[in-house]
């Protein structure tokens, strides 16, 4: 069992924007990879790069009821992965969390 209070903060740090989490990929290399910091700092790079890839199409639709409502539910899911970091928690995304676990295994 590892110790998640040392991943911890590299896991939070996934969190704070796209930067922090390339920041945290840095944070978690080899010699000290964390399994607990692995996991979420997939969870928060695909939740950011497909916020991006799909905000760039609704923010086409020119409504702002589509857009609002994309932003809230980014804004849950963010919420809700930030909060499994902070509690020490490995619970997935709801909807997309286990399609990032397979598409950045590497990381």
């Amino acid at each position: 069992m590892e110790n998640i209070d040392k991943s911890k903060n590299t896991a939070i740090i996934a969190y704070l924007t796209i930067i922090g989490s390339v920041i945290a990929i840095f944070m978690n290399q080899e010699e000290n990879k964390s399994e607990f910091a692995s996991f979420h700092i997939r969870q928060a790079l695909g939740l950011f790069l497909s916020f991006f890839m799909l905000g760039y199409f609704v923010g086409y639709a020119n409504s702002w009821t589509a857009t609002s409502a994309f932003y809230i539910f980014y804004f849950i899911l963010w919420i809700y992965g930030f909060l499994g970091a902070l509690q020490g928690e490995k619970k997935e995304i709801p909807v997309v969390g286990s399609f990032f676990q397979t598409t950045f295994k590497s990381l």
